[in-house]
């Protein structure tokens, strides 16, 4: 759960027995009641993968092999949770391009549907490969996992590949 400041407040009516239940469930689970509503709430995985790709600007490699280990790390379940609603955040058209293509990706592989945000995401309007050697370029057309292809993203490994 995030640590960013609370600006805003949201007011529920619940009755007297349901504002105990609560009071209890979040002294059970070491909160205060605000935290431990928040906490049940907010998707965690939902959260988790928007920040991640927050990061991906300011460190890209690393950010964008932290967000491959969280993916292929979800259960469908959470899969499902985490990136439904998108990355919550403007990226540059490759930086887009390529966390679509992961999504687009672990979906596929997890039988999950694939959120409409990422259809949203415009191909790159070149080919982009993930090495510069002439000599590997044939060998990363033919080998990109087809989402990255259709995105004119040329890679080697793609979400749960390690290199």
């Amino acid at each position: 759960m995030s640590r960013s400041a609370k600006t805003g407040q949201l007011q529920v009516r619940v009755s007297e027995d349901q504002k105990a239940a609560i009071q209890r469930a979040a002294a059970r689970a070491g909160m205060d009641m605000s935290t431990y509503v928040l906490s049940r709430v907010l998707s965690a995985p939902a959260e988790r993968f928007s920040k991640l790709v927050r990061a991906v600007p300011a460190n890209e490699r690393y950010a964008l092999a932290e967000l491959n280990s969280f993916l292929s790390s979800l259960t469908t379940g959470e899969l499902r949770e985490a990136v439904a609603s998108g990355p919550g955040i403007r990226l540059s058209e490759y930086r887009s391009n390529y966390v679509a293509a992961m999504v687009e990706l672990v979906c596929a592989q997890r039988g999950v549907e694939v959120p409409g945000w990422v259809g949203s995401v415009p191909a790159l309007p070149v080919p982009v490969f993930g090495s510069s050697l002439q000599s590997v370029r044939l060998h990363l057309l033919m080998h990109s996992p087809a989402p990255f292809r259709r995105r004119n993203l040329f890679v080697d490994a793609s979400v749960g590949d390690q290199v």
